[in-house]
């Protein structure tokens, strides 16, 4: 009677031939204590390894999707985001195969749109290094304590976080079925573009929880099959970073604060936000938190990421439709 009286998570898992780790993955969830939950397993391997999991888990909550044709892990995992709801669920979240959730993950989130009214809960995860190996550890804080302070944010402040850093990681984000912000990208780019763009895109107020409910794999060399890419490392980092300062300069246009340096509502170092500030040719002006050299330096740097690095219009587009809205 409990299970239907709860409201119903869907929760999208990607994967992709790791099936220790997705067996691992999906037993987090049979271990929540929040009960009313569906999994959709969207398997990216031809040969469908995660189907015989899937299987072996034996919890009709968890549905087994084969990716035909194959996405790659980039479009697998954006597509994870996407507005639809066929399971006719409240809320909402994704947990890639490698990563976990703790028990508690699922009804403290509840709880927290409930308490405070939002629609996207930005949860803190502690991350796991080695995974996957007789040596793996978990870190005894979470990834968000230096640069989040607890607490709900406006979306134009809460963007500003891309000068400092990533912004929101796809493990830590739940989210409502009334929530205004469109998540998935739907723009063809490597998985990590994407979480810079999908904080671009919050356009609602999102809390920040840093009590950690999450395990984040720290094992990213496993999770770059981003569209087949075969472009050299040099040509992707300085694509990457030119598109990064895109978003940022567009971030500070949209909402920046005179006293973003200083601001207590960040956790981040001031020279960390300092150094956004200068290397993504948005000011010089950052007080003591950076010498004379360093300031040099990174606007030499910046200088270069703008000159070299390449984007195509899809970004532009993508930051065109989202400039309209909060």
């Amino acid at each position: 009677m409990l299970q239907t009286q709860q409201p119903l998570v869907h929760i999208r898992t990607p994967t992709y031939k790791r099936g220790d780790a997705l067996r691992r993955c999906l037993q987090s969830m049979v271990d929540q204590t929040w009960q009313n939950w569906v999994c959709d397993v969207y398997d990216d391997d031809p040969a469908q390894s995660g189907r015989k999991v899937v299987q072996g888990l034996g919890d009709a909550r968890v549905h087994y999707n084969a990716n035909v044709p194959q996405k790659f892990a980039s479009r697998n995992i954006d597509a994870c985001f996407s507005r639809d709801n066929p399971h006719d669920a409240q809320y909402f979240c994704v947990v890639e195969d490698d990563n976990l959730i703790l028990p508690d993950f699922i009804r403290d989130n509840i709880r927290i749109c409930n308490d405070h009214n939002v629609q996207i809960v930005f949860r803190n995860q502690l991350i796991e290094y080695a995974s996957g190996t007789d040596h793996a550890r978990l870190s005894e804080t979470g990834i968000l304590e230096e640069k989040y302070r607890e607490g709900t944010y406006d979306p134009a402040t809460f963007r500003l976080s891309l000068l400092a850093d990533i912004g929101v990681s796809n493990g830590g984000l739940f989210w409502g079925s009334d929530a205004v912000t469109d998540l998935e990208i739907g723009v063809d780019c490597t998985a990590t573009l994407q979480e810079y763009m999908r904080t671009y895109a919050i356009t609602e107020p999102i809390y920040v929880a840093l009590h950690p409910l999450a395990i984040w794999a720290e094992n990213g060399k496993d999770t770059t099959r981003d569209l087949g890419n075969a472009t050299s490392y040099l040509r992707r980092e300085l694509d990457l970073k030119r598109a990064i300062q895109k978003l940022q300069r567009n971030a500070w246009r949209r909402g920046h604060t005179a006293d973003f340096i200083k601001t207590d509502r960040f956790a981040f170092d001031p020279e960390k936000r300092a150094t956004g500030l200068v290397k993504a040719l948005i000011s010089l002006n950052t007080g003591n938190a950076l010498g004379l050299y360093q300031k040099l330096r990174l606007l030499a740097r910046g200088l270069l990421i703008q000159t070299v690095g390449r984007t195509d219009d899809s970004l532009d587009h993508f930051i065109e439709r989202h400039n309209g809205q909060i």
